[in-house]
């Protein structure tokens, strides 16, 4: 019963407009912060983390709003998956950085997007796809209904989902090799046996992949960062350039390019981050305490 509820659950919501599911979403974000749940929890600690400088009243106010964006996120979801392109497209209602990938993909050496869990990341895939072929992996659901839900949304128009295992980083290599487009979730806390290094996000140590660095230094691709910002009528698609950092032969210098880049997006709309996630996590022992239990 469970597997089949969540499913009809999206399915009845992707017929709502967009403005009732947003209203839908803030309604959840505030439940969420006045239940003090355990995302409000983490919300919290991380914001207080990242920026240090703000007054608690600020850090509280911050919170509360991102526990809001990140439900309304969730509540677009549904749609985005459900619609044809034509329907997301009238949504997107501005754009700003557009042109840097297209000058980027006439290079013809591929370009790699890095596409954080900022904004409502699900408009991003469709969108790289309109514009030429991409490729992203994908980490299959445990809910086989709502996999199949989730995986039908994401694989429209021009766009190839790639398993989380060696066969799909080889998918990346061909796609950037061919002169198409890669989408990567940057933020992500990868496993301990995958490539990692530690390095700086918004002021603290994060675990962070080590397969862009890889990507860049084997195939000469482009880099540049994606995000679709929550805004009045729809979203605005922002394409910004990475960090140069993220070019270097050093290991470490390149993965603190990526953190960087990600953290230029933050700092654009901080509050449709998704704070709620345990992005310090899986640190090693002699890291301060705070950090361990993410």
């Amino acid at each position: 019963m469970k597997d089949h509820l969540a499913p009809l659950i999206f399915k009845l919501l992707a017929l709502l407009p967009l403005g009732l599911l947003r209203a839908l979403g803030s309604l959840i974000g505030r439940a969420m912060w006045w239940s003090n749940s355990r995302a409000a929890k983490v919300t919290r600690e991380n914001i207080e983390l990242c920026f240090p400088d703000l007054s608690p009243a600020a850090q509280t106010a911050l919170a509360r709003q991102s526990l809001q964006e990140t439900a309304k996120t969730a509540m677009e979801a549904a749609a985005i998956w459900r619609q044809p392109w034509s329907w997301l497209q009238g949504k997107i209602v501005t754009m700003e950085g557009d042109e840097i990938l297209r000058a980027k993909l006439a290079e013809g050496k591929g370009v790699l997007v890095l596409a954080p869990h900022h904004g409502n990341w699900e408009v991003v895939a469709p969108y790289l796809a309109s514009v030429a072929n991409l490729t992203a992996m994908y980490q299959p659901l445990d809910n086989p209904k709502m996999d199949e839900l989730v995986l039908a949304g994401r694989s429209k128009l021009n766009i190839t989902m790639a398993p989380t295992n060696r066969k799909g980083v080889m998918m990346l290599f061909r796609a950037l090799q061919g002169g198409t487009i890669v989408g990567i979730l940057p933020d992500q806390v990868p496993a301990r046996d995958a490539g990692i290094e530690i390095a700086p996000f918004m002021g603290q140590p994060a675990l962070t992949m080590t397969l862009v660095q890889g990507l860049v230094q084997r195939t000469g691709c482009a880099v540049c960062s994606c995000y679709a910002e929550r805004v009045a009528g729809g979203f605005k698609i922002v394409v910004m350039e990475a960090d140069a950092a993220i070019y270097s032969e050093d290991l470490h210098t390149s993965v603190a390019g990526l953190n960087e880049s990600v953290a230029a997006c933050v700092r654009r709309a901080p509050a449709q981050y998704q704070w709620e996630y345990k992005r310090f996590r899986r640190l090693p022992p002699e890291y301060p305490k705070r950090y361990q239990f993410k």
